[in-house]
C-alpha cells in the first residue's frame, strides 16, 4: 500500500449508507468516480478518503454479504 496522496475530484456526490446511525454518528460515506469507490467519515468530510477499485470493492462487499469476512 502506498503512502500517497491524492486530492478528491470536485463535484463528486456522496452518499451515506442507509444503514448508518440516524443520529449522526458512526456513518461513512461513498462516492464513485472513474474506476475507483470513494469512502470517507461523514463525521470529517474534509479528512483522508480511502479510494478503492471497484473490484476490490465488490469483493468486499460480496464477502461481507456471504459472511466470509
Amino acid at each position: 500500500m502506498s503512502g500517497m496522496s491524492r486530492p478528491v475530484p470536485t463535484g463528486v456526490q456522496w452518499h451515506k449508507s442507509s444503514y448508518s446511525n440516524g443520529s449522526g454518528g458512526e456513518c461513512v460515506e461513498i462516492a464513485t468516480v472513474r474506476t475507483s469507490l470513494l469512502v470517507r467519515d461523514s463525521k470529517n468530510p474534509d479528512g483522508p478518503v480511502l479510494a478503492v477499485p471497484r473490484g476490490e470493492w465488490a469483493a468486499f462487499v460480496s464477502a461481507v454479504r456471504h459472511e466470509t469476512v
